[in-house]
């Protein structure tokens, strides 16, 4: 059955919730540390969001910090929100620094001014690490970020529109169509900007055709890359099994 409009905002609010709780944990810890953060980019259809999921409890069980999930609803909540912008802005990241990562580099941006805004957020959460951004152009906007791992999920328009119609409980009929759509406005909004063709596989450290691994399989590559090249081998429990 497909997700109702108030079963997501409620997972938002909760999603927000905790992530500000262990925020405000770590912000009482003093150290100048950097932890790694992820991006996933996937075609409309690859389970982007199941591999969020599964990449959050293998890190979670790993790393010595909890991490926590941010896909468009909860970053534009962030940004658009203008207390919790002012709070995220004060405890963690500097909105000006932000901005200079993605003037350096794209030069001018965006004639978007909302979507500048949350494109700093984005970034600023990037920065302050253990996240796992899904969307929102997030490899493309944080590529200069040097504690970025990139991801990208692709699959034919069959494999996806049937992923989409099983996840969502819709038509497959209705879920073909929406691939065929949402593919191209996809694209074409990474593409108005940020000036970039996110299908190109130079702004991803890997990309996996999800309709030949599954979830599990990718997840566990993706965290294996990740504890292998992190520099600061005590940030991990113990290495990906």
């Amino acid at each position: 059955m497909a997700k109702t409009f108030d079963s997501l905002l409620a997972s938002i609010e909760r999603r927000e919730s905790g992530w500000l709780q262990i925020r405000e944990r770590l912000a009482r810890d003093a150290r100048d540390v950097t932890h790694p953060t992820i991006t996933i980019s996937r075609e409309f259809g690859c389970e982007g969001h199941p591999l969020a999921q599964r990449l959050k409890a293998l890190l979670d069980e790993t790393s010595t910090e909890p991490w926590h999930i941010f896909d468009k609803a909860l970053v534009e909540k962030v940004a658009e929100d203008e207390n919790l912008s002012r709070h995220f802005l004060s405890r963690l990241g500097d909105e000006s620094h932000a901005g200079d990562v993605l003037r350096t580099q794209f030069g001018f941006l965006t004639h978007d001014d909302a979507f500048a805004t949350v494109l700093r957020h984005l970034v600023g959460i990037a920065r302050t690490g253990c996240a796992i951004i899904v969307g929102r152009g997030g490899a493309v906007a944080c590529q200069a970020l040097p504690n970025c791992f990139h991801f990208r999920l692709v699959g034919s328009p069959a494999f996806r529109a049937a992923t989409l119609a099983r996840r969502q409980g819709m038509p497959l009929v209705e879920a073909e169509e929406l691939v065929k759509v949402q593919s191209k406005l996809r694209e074409k909004f990474v593409s108005d900007h940020l000036r970039a063709d996110i299908t190109l596989p130079m702004w991803y450290d890997a990309v996996f055709n999800n309709e030949r691994q599954d979830v599990e399989t990718i997840a566990r590559a993706c965290h294996l890359m990740i504890t292998s090249r992190w520099q600061d081998k005590t940030f991990f429990r113990h290495p990906a099994l």
